[in-house]
């Protein structure tokens, strides 16, 4: 439906939608970016062979190997997953997203998930010294972006970094 309103590409705004890669791109005449995981590749290519690119999920579980293989990620290559909400450590982004930790209507405080998330992703960066690049998979990850790479100042790729090369 889509395509035939005229637009020239289709994007989606989960990372978990990697599953839906090849088979949305299938169905279509348009550029597909169902995922950020889809820049992977070309970060690893960015980095090299002896560096990782850290892959940070809302949930590392729940990130499969069939999510990773459709999008184009080699399962052996040289990649790391963490999950910023595996141990609590962002209970802002509960509020948001999960009950029953969820208010009605959802809410967070910025500076406050900001916070917790960048912190987050900086110990996840410091645990592995070999990481040459960051994808943030989430896009609820994506407003803070910007504080991130100042804390670890290497490549960062994220849905925004995704829908630049969508446009």
């Amino acid at each position: 439906k889509l395509q035939t309103m005229g637009c020239r590409a289709i994007a989606a705004e989960c990372g978990y939608f990697a599953y839906f890669q090849k088979d949305v791109a299938a169905a279509v005449g348009v550029p597909v970016f169902m995922s950020s995981l889809l820049q992977v590749p070309l970060a690893q290519q960015v980095i090299g062979p002896d560096q990782v690119v850290g892959i940070i999920a809302a949930r590392a579980s729940r990130l499969t190997r069939a999510h990773l293989a459709a999008v184009g990620i080699r399962l052996d290559s040289n990649y790391v997953i963490g999950g910023a909400q595996d141990d609590g450590r962002v209970p802002e982004f509960e509020h948001l997203w999960y009950e029953p930790n969820r208010p009605d209507p959802p809410a967070a405080y910025y500076d406050k998930t900001e916070a917790e998330f960048v912190g987050v992703a900086v110990d996840f960066y410091h645990a592995h010294p070999n990481m040459g690049a960051m994808l943030l998979e989430c896009t609820g990850m994506q407003p803070f972006a910007r504080t991130l790479q100042r804390e670890i100042d290497i490549p960062l790729f994220t849905w925004g970094t995704l829908l630049d090369y969508a446009y």
